[in-house]
């Protein structure tokens, strides 16, 4: 039996915040982790998909290159090279998370499996390991498990074909086909990035989304510019059944519901379905911890404290906000609280912002529609601008997309942006920024735009929602937007 002030479960990118501001405060502490160190993001997450990313636009840099009247250019994609340098730069990120725990106290550090006996106590059996469970109590813990790949059983039939994130970085080379199922931000990202390296992809979502957009007429752009792109991207699929074969992965499906049965086969089927939290495993009933609908703890995205006031919970386990900053920020959060408990204070959330790193780009600043109501009781009003005709992106040749702002009638303040352009990610942070600092409209456009630049686009969607600010509020029909077949 092992007593402690506070125990930490899991070591990946909150867990790793969380313990850093309890090791601050007191040496009695444990940081759990069940498997490698090293964070998801490293490891099998931002990094080494970005790394794929990176390799996929440099191949379509070449294959763009006549726009601008550079010719007969030919190249042949490696794909073992690929791959080797994916994992070679991948391993040193998670060197780096490594040796940022060259310090931790080994007395802190321990591996395997952690599961609650009741609201005080905690089960840790090692992982592979032929050696004695440990049994830690304490006053405290904090909830960092992570998340890991959601498999659906309509998926299991691929067998030894059936990859995750967690897997397609460890292939030694590109393979000739996969199967993508998944249209959010990981299909979306990694179907693309394949595609470009000469993989033939097809993706295929379920209800219509795309990487997570929520304005109707920016999701209907996109889907017209990754299929002129010539990306198979199917997001409203119908798949009638799927099996393992000697060639690989048969799949039968409809891409859209009018349209004709198919029958493909793939070398890999990819699920991007989702990340779920293993909560089941860690046994959060024997602890008293309050679940909802989904299984998931109820918490408080505040103080992050669980039903339970001595059990805390951050990052990916909590199912808020799956991004590396937020959960560095939860654990700070908890970490915090679970070193002063019962002294417990909320801690400040920044600004919602999200990337998918598709090309164009798609980005998120702020709270989503249905959440604006506590800042404009009186409703908001849209202002939009299209790259098409935009100067800095025409002469990039990356003329795709919009923007699209939201401002809040009475007040004109700014409520958040939403983005499907060439290098959103740069847009997306500065805007962030300004939301964060609460100003209006007017004020945003006093600030200065330089030309020619990509950023110049704000001006011009800023000043159709100052019109439309100035016009009122007024009886808006949602329009039913026909994106084609399929979309």
């Amino acid at each position: 039996m092992i007593k402690v002030d506070v125990v930490v479960i899991g070591a990946g990118t909150a867990g790793l915040s969380a313990y850093r501001r309890v090791a601050a405060k007191t040496d009695s502490v444990r940081l759990i982790e069940a498997h490698a160190y090293g964070t998801t993001c490293a490891r099998d997450g931002c990094m080494p998909s970005k790394l794929l990313i990176a390799a996929a636009e440099a191949a379509h840099a070449i294959d763009a290159s006549p726009l601008f009247g550079i010719r007969d250019v030919n190249y042949s994609v490696d794909g073992r090279a690929v791959m080797q340098r994916v994992r070679s730069e991948r391993n040193r990120f998670v060197s780096s998370v490594l040796e940022s725990m060259v310090d931790f106290p080994e007395a802190h550090k321990l591996l395997g499996r952690a599961r609650f006996l009741d609201a005080n106590t905690v089960e840790v059996v090692p992982d592979g390991q032929p050696a004695e469970p440990a049994v830690i109590r304490a006053e405290r813990f904090i909830i960092a498990i992570g998340a890991a790949p959601y498999i659906p059983d309509m998926l299991k039939p691929a067998g030894d074909r059936l990859i995750t994130n967690e897997h397609v970085f460890e292939l030694e080379t590109l393979p000739a086909s996969v199967a993508v199922f998944g249209a959010g931000i990981i299909g979306l990202e990694l179907g693309q990035a394949l595609h470009r390296l000469g993989v033939r992809v097809r993706i295929f979502g379920r209800g219509g989304g795309i990487g997570g957009i929520e304005d109707e007429q920016i999701r209907c752009n996109a889907a017209k510019v990754f299929a002129s792109a010539g990306l198979q991207l199917h997001p409203a699929a119908e798949v009638a059944g799927l099996e393992r074969v000697d060639e690989g992965v048969s799949i039968r499906f409809r891409a859209f519901e009018s349209a004709p049965e198919q029958t493909e086969t793939f070398d890999y089927v990819l699920a991007a379905t989702g990340r779920r939290p293993a909560m089941t495993a860690l046994n959060p009933a024997a602890a008293g911890i309050e679940l909802d609908e989904r299984g998931q703890p109820v918490f408080c995205r505040y103080t992050m404290q669980t039903s339970q006031e001595h059990i805390f919970i951050a990052g990916d386990a909590s199912t808020d906000i799956p991004l590396l900053h937020e959960a560095a920020d939860m654990g700070r959060i908890a970490g915090r609280n679970a070193a002063a408990w019962p002294s417990v204070r909320a801690g400040k959330r920044r600004t919602p912002l999200s990337v998918v790193y598709c090309d164009p780009q798609i980005a998120r600043v702020g709270s989503a529609k249905s959440e604006f109501s506590p800042l404009a009781p009186n409703g908001y009003a849209v202002g939009r601008a299209s790259f098409e005709n935009q100067g800095r992106s025409r002469v990039l040749g990356r003329n795709q997309g919009e923007l699209i702002v939201y401002g809040a009638f009475g007040s004109g303040k700014f409520l958040g942006a939403e983005i499907f352009g060439p290098s959103a990610e740069h847009l997306a942070h500065t805007l962030a920024w300004v939301l964060q600092q609460d100003i209006t409209v007017d004020n945003m456009l006093e600030l200065p735009f330089y030309h020619p630049t990509l950023e110049e686009i704000l001006r011009t969607a800023l000043r159709d929602l100052d019109r439309a600010l100035l016009s009122g509020p007024a009886v808006v029909v949602e329009e039913n937007i026909d994106c084609g077949p399929g979309s």
